[in-house]
């Protein structure tokens, strides 16, 4: 019996995509290892950003400074 946990931020992933994820591992573990689809247990966890962490920040801290700094070079390559 195959258990896969995976953990992920939760930032917009949609029910689609968790599908697509718990199908293609599933997949995955049948064709690589033989392992039966109907015994086979996916889990995805979602992580709040502000309880995922690191380089010594939150996620959710990474991001904002992230998505600044992009707004911040766009704004240099418009004026140019």
């Amino acid at each position: 019996m195959p258990y896969v946990n995976v953990r992920i931020t939760r930032d917009g992933v949609t029910r689609a995509q968790k599908a697509t994820v718990i199908a293609e591992i599933t997949d995955t573990l049948q064709r690589v290892l033989g392992k039966d689809p109907h015994l086979t247990h996916i889990v995805i966890d979602e992580i709040d950003t502000d309880d995922w962490g690191y380089a010594g920040e939150t996620t959710t801290v990474v991001r904002a400074r992230e998505a600044a700094q992009a707004k911040e070079a766009a704004g240099q390559v418009r004026q140019v």
